[in-house]
């Protein structure tokens, strides 16, 4: 299959593009950092010689601030002819309390948890669900999950990523007839740099190895199960 991770320079996304690339599946790895996109390159290859992985470097904020899209797509494809799975892994988390937090602060969290995402989306429509169904897994947070605990500081990206789960629920609703599905993975606690940034003093149970291998797996199969569907994966929220 090939396969689009975004946020692939550190933890989940990171150990989600090997557990792909482990696999056979052809893969293009987005993240800003170059440095340590090629890093990832180099242990995939050192595991899986013959590795389908192209890096890519880019800021995909820039997308829904008015970048050319169409060169980024040429781009994309110059690596994979179409897309069968997307994973919109990428993510900002701003920890800080409420009465600190700027209206730019929630739009800078908003710009990477949801507007970037909506314009990837829009940019690979055109490419997604021509050869077999697609597949759009969008990685949430069960911060943003109603009814689920809340933590101070985390206004700003809790509420984006309930944004997104409802973002996941009508896109489940409006891609059908273009033979791709939408759902959303609401992560608990995993051990990335991002929990330790909000929860310094917290040790999460999952690795973000153990958490990538989940969520390569329902990439892979959960669309034929599943579409529109908000699905906590949690084994400890802090």
């Amino acid at each position: 299959m090939n396969i689009i991770v975004t946020g692939a320079s550190r933890g989940i996304g990171f150990q989600l593009v090997k557990a792909f690339v482990r696999e056979g599946h052809a893969v293009v790895a987005i993240a800003r950092n170059e440095e340590k996109l090629n890093v990832l390159l180099s242990e995939c290859q050192k595991e899986v010689p013959e590795a389908r992985v192209y890096p890519l470097s880019f800021d995909l904020a820039l997308l829904s601030k008015g970048a050319k899209d169409s060169d980024f797509l040429e781009l994309i494809l110059k690596a994979i002819p179409s897309v069968d799975i997307l994973v919109n892994n990428a993510g900002l988390l701003i920890n800080q309390p409420f009465d600190k937090l700027t209206v730019q602060d929630f739009l800078e969290t908003y710009t990477v948890n949801l507007f970037s995402i909506v314009s990837l989306i829009q940019l690979l429509l055109p490419i997604m669900g021509k050869n077999q169904l697609g597949h759009i897994v969008n990685i949430s947070s069960m911060g943003g999950v109603q009814g689920s605990g809340k933590f101070p500081g985390l206004s700003a990206y809790s509420s984006s990523k309930s944004a997104l789960n409802c973002l996941s629920e009508c896109l489940a609703v409006e891609l059908q007839n273009l033979n791709i599905r939408v759902n959303c993975l609401a992560l608990g606690a995993v051990q990335t740099e991002m929990l330790a940034q909000a929860f310094p003093n917290f040790k999460a149970p999952l690795t973000a190895e153990q958490m990538a291998q989940f969520i390569a797996e329902f990439s892979l199969t959960g669309h034929r199960y599943f579409n529109g569907k908000i699905i906590p994966v949690s084994s400890s929220t802090p």
